[in-house]
This record gives structure tokens, sequence and C-alpha cells, in this order.
């Protein structure tokens, strides 16, 4: 009888892992949640209109999802690089050590660090807590966060900086800070924030797959690096806006969710009331949090990736993008989707319900046109020497094959296949990391392979090849123009995040 309540027990134990790792939010239609279907569409317009390039889009309403679309090649399977959204999950790592008495919000930083302070402690790094760094008040100026990620022990070289400042007194944005939260739980822990956080939130919300960059001593970066997919964005959004309840559990402590979305600093004191009537950033700082217009507040990433948590309308809105203007992204759902949304059950309207589920399954980036009549042979086969340059690209191959382009790089003593589709998105996969916003700088930064990509072709003329190339789990794209005069061939990169038009350009002779 023992081992039979014993099996049952496992038995049930495990139905309910599968459950947690299977969950989905529920679904609903934008009427019966009281928004407007025609409004959602109103927004899909503007943003296909606008300066931001979407990549995905989740509208949660009343804890349902009532809207979600994908612009291929970016899938609702697929993860995507949250930047700065990242920093979120980090204090949400803090308010769970918080919850288990691990550490206090008034604890010096310096005392989880003894062994690598300087040789002199300032008065100000002395006063530093875990609630001034929490809040973007670490008193050093400006952000190190690009000169640190060069040196090999990127806390230690935190500890080193002046703090000129009173800690808790100035806002400045400081990636770097929120690493050392990421370092203060793994120090307390024993685990990496990525695994502290598995069974205390990734688990129960049913979040899967994600990974999370580290530093050369294997801490999560913390301020940046995490990858999730959409759905999982919205899930964190949804858990904050419920108090940190999760299928009637409170998961993560209700006095933490209060006081991590609340206002805790100024970004700009002397900013007049014009320029913050008009501004998402300056309605003040949380822990790890911004505050929002309109009583909301978001989890914020560079290049437009988004967690906006509305109480008021009882919403979620989770995106990724690229983005040269985040603060018009954000206009677009003020502009449109907060007029859409209801109190109570909106008449069901089947007509604009349809034609919103039509426009949210064709949300798509198009691929080069296919070309009509060019000539491959110029490249076709041949493989180019290419000049000594920053990029260490060595060599370049081309092939071409049913419609398929493989072209294959040579970056020091490793190969890198790409495959990129005529008229369409060749997806597939590649180890060679691709653009991204630390990278520009010799960072000791341990960046996640392998990378998903899509890729497509056409020929601009006989002699000139035009490449796309897409990190569809990352916000960036690349375009590569090769043209081959003779024996010579002239390569030009443009990243896609390079809103100035500054293009690479490459020689190389055929081999």
């Amino acid at each position: 009888m023992i081992r039979t309540w014993i099996a049952l027990f496992l038995f049930l134990r495990v139905l309910d892992l599968n459950a947690q790792i299977n969950e989905s939010l529920p679904r609903s239609i934008p009427e019966s949640e009281g928004v407007s279907s025609a409004g959602i569409q109103d927004f899909l317009e503007a943003a296909g209109k606008s300066k931001t390039e979407f990549h995905s889009f989740m509208f949660l309403r009343h804890g349902k999802v009532i809207a979600e679309g994908w612009w291929n090649p970016y899938a609702a399977s697929l993860k995507h690089t949250l930047y700065s959204t990242s920093k979120s999950f980090t204090a949400a790592a803090i308010g769970f050590a918080l919850g288990e008495h691990l550490l206090n919000l008034d604890d010096k930083v310096i005392s989880f660090f003894p062994g690598i302070l300087p040789d002199s402690v300032s008065a100000n790094l002395a006063s530093l807590s875990v609630r001034d760094v929490l809040m973007m008040s670490d008193g050093q100026s400006p952000d190190p966060t690009g000169i640190l990620t060069m040196d090999t022990n990127w806390a230690k070289g935190f500890l080193a900086l002046p703090i000129v400042h009173k800690p808790g007194t100035a806002f400045l944005y400081n990636s770097m800070g929120t690493y050392m939260l990421s370092a203060i739980v793994q120090k307390v822990t024993g685990q990496k924030v990525i695994d502290y956080l598995r069974p205390r939130l990734f688990d129960p919300l049913g979040i899967t797959g994600m990974d999370w960059e580290v530093s050369p001593q294997g801490i999560n970066t913390g301020g940046w690096g995490l990858r999730l997919k959409t759905e999982d964005m919205a899930k964190f959004g949804q858990l904050y806006l419920q108090k940190g309840i999760w299928n009637g559990k409170q998961i993560l402590p209700r006095t933490w969710v209060e006081e991590a979305t609340t206002k805790k600093i100024d970004q700009d004191p002397s900013a007049s009331q014009a320029r913050k009537d008009s501004s998402d950033w300056l309605q003040g700082y949380c822990y790890q949090m911004w505050r929002c217009r309109h009583d909301a507040f978001r989890a914020d990433g560079a290049y437009g990736q988004f967690i906006i948590m509305m109480p008021e309308e009882d919403a979620v809105i989770a995106i990724t993008a690229e983005t040269p203007n985040m603060q018009e992204e954000i206009n677009l759902i003020w502009n449109y989707l907060l007029p859409a949304m209801h109190n109570g059950k909106l008449p069901a309207d089947k007509a604009n319900e349809t034609r919103l589920q039509q426009k949210l399954s064709s949300l798509a980036l198009p691929p080069l046109t296919e070309t009509t009549n060019a000539s491959i042979s110029a490249l076709a086969g041949q493989t180019f020497t290419m000049e000594s340059n920053d990029m260490h690209l060595q060599e370049i191959s081309f092939m071409f094959n049913n419609g398929i382009c493989e072209m294959t790089i040579k970056q020091g003593d490793l190969l890198y296949p790409l495959s990129f589709g005529e008229g369409n998105w060749q997806v597939g996969n590649t180890p060679m990391h691709g653009p991204y916003l630390l990278t520009r700088a010799k960072s000791n930064l341990s960046l996640i392979p392998v990378f998903k990509i899509a890729g497509s072709y056409n020929w601009i003329d006989n002699q000139t090849l035009q490449l796309a190339l897409r990190f569809i789990e990352s916000p960036h794209a690349e375009k590569i123009t090769c043209h081959v005069d003779q024996k010579n061939l002239t390569l030009t990169l443009q990243n896609s995040f390079d809103y100035g038009g500054k293009k690479t350009v490459i020689k190389g002779v055929l081999k």
C-alpha cells in the first residue's frame, strides 16, 4: 500500500511538472476582454509605417492573450535577445533572495566581495548598498560598462572605480551595477542567476529554453544577455501585474513586487514638466524597472525590447523589435492600444476580428526580391582572399545551387557557412557572432553560440550580389554587398543598428 501511494505521488508530481513545462497563457478574443479588434489593427498598420522594425507582439488583457504575432522569419518558438529587459529578471532574483533572508537591501556591496576590494575604500564606496544599485544610483560617472567589459574581473574593476556622488542621490544608468547584483546573488546562493531563478520563476511560469550570457568569472551578465521567447516575457509581466501570484500561489513576495515597481528616483530632477509629459524616460526609476506615463511600468531593453505592464487597464504588452526611436515605439501603444481598451465586454465584431487574425498571421519582413535573368558566373565556385581587416575575415567563397547561395567565411581558423535563399528566407544556424552592441569593443564577453539565422539574396546587376542576413534570436541584421570586378572583390557590410549609415568595406582578390 505504501509503495502504491508513493508511486501515485510520483506520478502526480510528474504530471504537475509536465503541466508547468507545457503551460501556455490562456487565449481569448479582443472584444470578450473589452478591447477593440479594429484598434489593434490600427496599431499594426501604424507599426508597419513607423521607423520601428517589429519582430513580435503579444497583448494580454485580464491575463489572457488577445492578440499575438511574429514578423516572419521571427517566430513564436524563437528566443530573442532582451538587452536591458534582463535587468528586471536580475532584480527578481534579488527579490527571491530577500524573501529567503539571504540578503537585505541595506547590505553594503563591499561586504560581498572582501577579497577584491581596492587598497583604499572610499566613504562613498563603503556606503554603497544593494538598494542604491537597484535604483541606478551607484554614484559612478560616467557609466563604466563599456570599459569594464574589457577587464578580466568585472566586479574588481567596478569596485576600483571612483564613486563621485553619494550613493542614492543621483541617477545614472549603469549596466555594470546590475552585473554586481548578479554577482551578489551568486555569492549568497552559490548559483548563477539563471539557475537560481529556474525553480523559483522559470519552472512555475512554464518558461523553458532560456539562456544568459556570462562574464569571464562565469557570472550571468545581469544587465543584459538573457534570451527568452515573447510569451515568456508576457508571463513575467503578468506575474508582476498579479503581485507575484501564479496559479493561485504567491511565488514572488508581494511586498517585493510592490516595492520594485514604485518610483525610487528621478532620472532628471531639472526636467521641465513639458519634457516629462512627453517622455517615458522621465517618469521615475524603480528597482531595475521604469515608470511610464499612464501609471504604467515596464522592463526595457535597447533597440525596443519591452514588457509594459498597465495596472489600471489590467494589460500586459510584450514586444521585440529593432528601432532607432524607442519613444516612438511606446507612443504607438499609447496612441492606438490604450484607447482600444474599455471596461467590460464589447459587442462581438466578427468582421474586424477575422481581419485582425488575418493581419496577425500574415506579418512578415520581406526577403530580398527574387532576381530575374541574372548571371551567377561572376561568383559561382570562387574563393577570394581578403586583405587584412579588423573583422579578421581571411577568405570568402561562394556556391550557388537550386536558388540557394552558400557563402563560406573563413575567420581565423574557423569556417562559417551561411545560406541565403533567392526571394525567400533560408533559415539555418551559425556559431558566428552577429552584430551586437558590445562586440564593437574588444570586450571579455562570452556570447552565446549557436545563432539562428535567416538569409536572403538577390543580384543588383551581373557583378553585384546583395545579401540580407538576420540573426533571428536577436534584434539585429546585416546587409552584405559583394561586387566583383574581374579578379577583385569589394565586400561592403552594414549593421542594422548603424542608423547613421556606417559601412565597413573590405577588399579581396581571387584565390
